[in-house]
């Protein structure tokens, strides 16, 4: 039993040594596969790291389910904050967040560039403002709560984006399943990028395949060096996939940055890490051996030799 298994273990590592070598052997050939593997996964993966920093930039669409109370100018603080006390009691409210004319003012101040203008004005012309996150079980386009602060007599006017944020949970939705629909359709030409140069391989080592066959060699014998090759195409397909994904990161991450500078920094970039750039290079090393797999089997099947 030890025996075997150390003929096995030596088999597989001849294979996967052979492999490697004859691939490097024929560097524009594998250069070429490689290539068009690593563009084609790396086009997937790139729509999902920007839908993933669209996804953070809605904020998971939580600034767009709150309700920005505004109350009516007479209203004073103290009436503000015993209205914010009453409303957060209720069941169908999360939080309660009070906004006074005074912070209100500051804000604007501070975002608007017209700090100058606004030290001339005598009073403050700002209301207090409510904002509540209400507790939305199933997401409905207008909630009880809207129509009661509407109809409420403290209330001058409530600002709720339900359009809005039903159209961005839509491009969201929409995009998730663009992706996979791209991520399954490259998967697959992959597959096939993978399985036509096993093909041209095999075809040019068929007398060499037929040999061995009638010397008594398995199956798994013959399957187990294009099995290798295939996962090597997956694996270096796979690291220039997230080469270049981090390659496009850099190149557009300054002028990005700028641009969310003129925002505060609300947004923060979220990049590919490492546990991602692993899981790809994992699913491309095994889309390899699939499509080496599937044309081996082929060929054993179809191209046996005859005794």
């Amino acid at each position: 039993m030890h025996k075997r298994w150390n003929a096995w273990s030596e088999q597989h590592r001849q294979g996967f040594r052979a492999s490697l070598v004859r691939l490097i052997d024929r560097p524009w050939a594998t250069a070429l596969t490689v290539l068009v593997m690593g563009l084609a996964l790396a086009l997937p993966l790139l729509l999902f790291v920007l839908l993933d920093n669209a996804r953070s930039l809605s904020g998971g669409l939580r600034e767009a389910r709150e309700f920005t109370v505004f109350l009516k100018p007479v209203e004073s603080s103290a009436a503000a904050n015993a209205f914010a006390n009453e409303l957060g009691k209720r069941a169908d409210v999360l939080s309660v967040v009070t906004r006074t004319p005074e912070q209100g003012l500051a804000e604007f101040r501070q975002l608007s560039g017209f700090a100058e203008a606004l030290d001339v004005l005598d009073d403050n012309p700002l209301p207090s403002v409510l904002v509540v996150t209400p507790r939305i079980a199933d997401d409905p386009a207008e909630p009880p709560l809207l129509g009661e602060l509407r109809a409420d007599q403290r209330v001058d006017m409530v600002q709720y984006d339900a359009a809005w944020r039903q159209r961005l949970s839509a491009l969201l939705g929409f995009g998730e399943r663009a992706m996979l629909a791209l991520m399954c359709l490259l998967g697959l030409g992959t597959v096939l990028v993978v399985g036509n140069t096993i093909r041209m391989d095999i075809q040019g080592r068929s007398e060499e395949i037929a040999v061995v066959q009638l010397m008594g060699a398995s199956d798994g014998f013959v399957r187990r060096p294009f099995l290798y090759a295939g996962f090597w195409y997956g694996v270096l397909g796979g690291l220039l996939a997230v080469l270049a994904v981090g390659i496009v990161e850099l190149s557009v991450r300054a002028p990005l940055l700028d641009l969310l500078a003129s925002y505060q920094n609300r947004f923060a970039l979220h990049g590919f890490g490492w546990q991602d750039a692993l899981l790809v290079i994992g699913a491309s090393s095994l889309l390899g051996w699939i499509g080496a797999w599937i044309v081996t089997t082929r060929y054993l099947y179809t191209g046996r030799p005859q005794h």
